[in-house]
C-alpha cells in the first residue's frame, strides 16, 4: 500500500502557506519503514500474536515496561475491504465527535477497513496545517508534535503512519510511545526542555474500550482537546491531501524540510507529576501510602504504569494487581469501567487480596472507577457523588456538571448533603466539560465536570478527563488520613457517600431505529427519533401521574411513581436509549409501559426489548 509521498503533503501546506526553507535536523527521521505482515486471515495473525513471547508492545519508546516484546503488526490490505490510497474515501464518516475512530484491522465481517494507513498520514498532515492556522503562523513555522497510543495491535503502523504525515510536512515528532490519553494533552503543558517539551500538538492513537479491529485519534493542543468543528475541519483537510495523492506519481519521498523523530519515555514524566501531588497533599512524606494495599487492573490497556511508577513509588503494596501488560487483543475483559464483567474481575481481585481498594482503568486511562475494601463499586453515580463530595470540601457551593442520566438521588446528596449545586446537562464527556467551562465564564463557579461512563474532569487540573488523576484525589484522601495515624483503609472514601440514595432498579432499553422502514421515507434517524420524543412530550402532559423535568437539556426526562425515566436520542447512533430508575420493580415497569404507550404507534422503532421489559 503505497504511502502518501512528502511532495504531495507539501503542496497541499504550500496552497496555504508561503513557500518554506531547508532545516537542520538533529538526525534524520528515516525510522518509517510502515513494515507489516502479509496475513492471509486476521485469525493468522491472532494466532501470531498468541505464539508471540508476548503479544504486541512498541519497547523502545516504553522502558518502564518489563516485558520483552516483539511488534506484530496486521497487514490491512486484505482483498477489497480495504480503501486504496488512490480511492475515493469519505472521510467525514470518520468522525465520531470531537475524535476520529475507524476499521483499521480487517478479519470482522461487514467492517472494512477504512482507517488505513494513507488515510492516516492525511488526517496527520491536516492537522498540522490546522495547527498551523490555529497559531497563526506562516509556512515557515517548524511545528513540534508529540504522539502516542494505546496497547492496539493496529497502534504501531498508525503511529508510523502518524509520524510520516508530519514529518513529510517539515515538522517534528516526540514519539511516546505506549501512552494515556491525558498523558498526550500534558505534553502541550510540560515545560521541559531537554525532553523538547511543551509541544505545540498531541496526538493520541486510540479507540477506547472498542473492539481490537478498530483504532483512531484525539487530538490536543494546550486549550484542551478540539471540539467537533475542528474535527470536521481536519477531515476536510485530509480529503483534499488525500484527493492530492492519487494524481501524484512520485515514487521517491522527498528530502527536503523532512521534520525529525524524537522519542521521549513522557509516561515517567507525567507518573512523576501524580506521584508529587500525593505527597504534596500528606504534607511532603515521602511514601504517604505505606501500608495500603491496593490492587489496579489495567485491562491489558495502557495503565499499567499506574503500579510501577505511582503507586510503589508512594510505598503501596501492590500485590494482586491485574492485566497489566498491553494485549491489544484484551482477553481478559473489555477494559471499561462501565463493563459488568470488568468491574466483577477488579472487585473480585479486591476481595481476594484483602486489599484496601481496587482501581480500573479503561484502555486510554482517561475513565476509570473504584472498589472498596467490602467489595463496593465506586463508578457511575457513586464516582460522582464521592469526586463532588471531595471538590466541594474545597470548593463550599460549587456547581457540578454531569450527564442527563444521573439519578434524583445524586441531585438530592450534591445539593442537601453537599450544599452544591447539580447541574445536569447532556451526554457526551466534551458536551459535559463545555458547559463547566461556559458556567465558569459567565460567573456560576464549577470544578468538577463528570459523566456516568467515568470520564471527569477538574478546574484545577486544566478541565482534562483524566482517569489517572480522578484516582489520585482519591489517593489523597487516603494520604491524608494515613497521616493523621489512621488506618481505616477506604472506609474513609466509603463514608464519604453513605447517604447517598439509591434506586433499587436501575436499567437501560435501547431502542432501535429501523433507517430502511418505509416510515423514514428517505429521511434521516434524527429526524425521526425528534419526532418520537415530541410525540412522547406530548403524552406525557396528558398523564396526571408523570411529571415533565423543569429543567432539561437532553431528551425527555420525567419523574412519577417514585423513580424516573429519560428517553433519549444517541449521540451518534440510529438508537434511543431509555433510562429508568425506581424504587420497585413494579414502578420501574409502570414508567416502562408509559412509553411504551406513547410511542408504539411509530413503527421504525424497534420495541421489543421495552415490550419484553414490561411483561416481566
Amino acid at each position: 500500500m503505497a504511502a502518501l509521498s512528502a511532495k504531495t503533503i507539501q503542496n497541499a501546506f504550500l496552497a496555504q502557506h508561503h513557500p518554506r526553507t531547508r532545516h537542520g535536523t538533529r538526525y534524520p527521521s528515516d525510522f518509517c519503514s510502515l513494515k507489516t505482515r502479509s496475513m492471509r486471515s486476521f485469525q493468522e495473525c491472532r494466532l501470531a500474536v498468541a505464539d508471540s513471547s508476548a503479544k504486541w508492545l512498541n519497547t523502545s519508546s516504553t522502558p518502564w515496561t518489563s516485558y520483552d516484546r516483539q511488534a506484530v503488526s496486521c497487514n490491512a490490505a486484505q482483498g477489497g475491504s480495504v480503501v486504496s490510497s488512490s480511492g475515493k474515501v469519505d472521510f467525514l464518516k470518520l468522525q465520531n465527535g470531537s475524535d476520529i475512530r475507524g476499521v483499521a484491522v480487517a478479519g470482522v465481517e461487514d467492517e472494512p477497513v477504512n482507517l488505513t494507513e494513507p488515510v492516516t498520514e492525511a488526517i496527520a498532515a491536516a492537522f498540522a496545517a490546522w495547527l498551523l492556522n490555529k497559531k497563526e503562523a506562516d509556512g515557515l513555522r517548524r511545528l513540534r508534535i508529540s504522539v502516542g497510543h494505546d496497547s492496539r495491535i493496529s497502534a504501531h503502523k498508525l503511529q508510523n503512519a502518524v509520524t510520516h504525515g508530519i514529518t513529510a510536512a517539515g515538522h517534528d515528532i516526540l514519539q511516546f510511545g505506549l501512552a494515556s490519553t491525558p498523558a498526550m494533552f500534558n505534553s502541550t503543558l510540560t515545560e521541559d526542555e531537554k525532553n523538547h517539551l511543551p509541544v505545540d500538538g498531541g496526538i493520541m492513537i486510540t479507540a477506547s474500550h472498542l473492539p481490537y479491529n478498530r483504532n483512531g485519534l484525539k487530538f490536543f493542543t494546550s486549550d484542551g482537546g478540539l471540539n467537533k468543528a475542528d474535527i470536521k475541519d481536519i477531515l476536510e483537510r485530509a480529503s483534499k491531501i488525500f484527493e492530492e495523492s492519487a494524481h501524484d506519481n512520485q515514487k521517491e519521498r522527498e528530502d527536503a524540510s523532512r521534520g525529525v523523530v524524537t522519542n521521549v519515555d513522557y509516561m515517567s514524566i507525567y507518573a512523576s507529576d501524580l506521584v508529587q501531588a500525593v505527597r504534596k497533599s500528606a504534607g511532603g512524606k515521602e511514601e504517604p501510602l505505606d501500608g495500603l494495599h491496593i490492587v489496579v487492573d489495567a485491562g491489558n490497556g495502557a495503565g499499567g504504569f499506574f503500579v510501577d511508577k505511582v503507586l510503589k513509588p508512594l510505598g503501596a503494596v501492590t500485590t494482586g494487581s491485574q492485566f497489566l501488560e498491553p494485549d491489544g487483543l484484551f482477553p481478559n475483559h473489555i477494559p471499561n469501567p462501565e463493563d459488568k464483567t470488568a468491574m466483577k474481575a477488579i472487585t473480585q481481585a479486591v476481595l481476594d487480596n484483602k486489599a484496601d481498594l481496587g482501581i480500573i482503568f479503561d484502555t486510554d486511562v482517561d475513565r476509570s472507577a473504584a472498589v472498596d475494601s467490602s467489595g463496593r463499586e465506586l463508578n457511575r453515580n457513586r464516582l460522582i457523588a464521592l469526586m463532588a463530595a471531595i471538590v466541594l470540601e474545597e470548593h463550599p457551593g460549587t456547581t457540578v456538571v454531569t450527564d442527563s442520566v444521573t439519578s434524583d438521588g445524586l441531585t438530592v446528596f450534591i445539593e442537601n448533603k453537599l450544599g452544591g449545586k447539580h447541574h445536569r446537562f447532556k451526554r457526551g464527556y466534551k458536551n459535559v466539560i463545555d458547559e463547566a467551562i461556559r458556567l465558569n465564564s459567565i460567573g456560576e463557579e464549577s470544578h468538577l465536570a463528570m459523566e456516568t461512563s467515568g470520564h471527569g474532569a477538574l478546574k484545577e487540573n486544566h478541565w482534562l478527563d483524566d482517569g489517572a488523576y480522578l484516582m489520585v484525589k482519591l489517593l489523597n484522601k487516603l494520604a491524608a488520613a494515613r497521616t493523621l495515624g489512621s488506618s481505616i483503609g477506604s472506609k474513609v472514601l466509603t463514608d464519604l457517600v453513605d447517604s447517598l440514595e439509591e434506586a433499587a432498579v436501575t436499567v437501560e432499553i435501547r431502542l432501535k431505529i429501523d433507517q430502511n422502514h418505509a416510515d423514514l421515507k428517505g429521511g434521516s434517524f434524527r429526524d425521526y427519533g425528534e419526532a418520537v420524543l415530541r410525540h412522547l412530550e406530548n403524552a406525557i402532559a396528558k398523564d396526571s401521574d408523570l411529571h415533565k423535568a423543569p429543567k432539561n437539556y437532553e431528551g425527555v426526562r420525567v419523574s412519577g411513581y417514585g423513580g424516573w425515566f429519560l428517553l433519549r436520542l444517541s449521540l451518534h447512533d440510529p438508537v434511543l436509549p431509555l433510562n429508568i430508575e425506581a424504587q420497585s420493580k413494579d414502578d420501574a415497569i409502570k414508567l416502562g409501559l408509559a412509553v411504551l404507550a406513547a410511542v408504539s404507534e411509530f413503527s421504525a422503532l424497534d420495541v421489543t426489548a421495552l415490550s419484553k421489559f414490561v411483561q416481566q
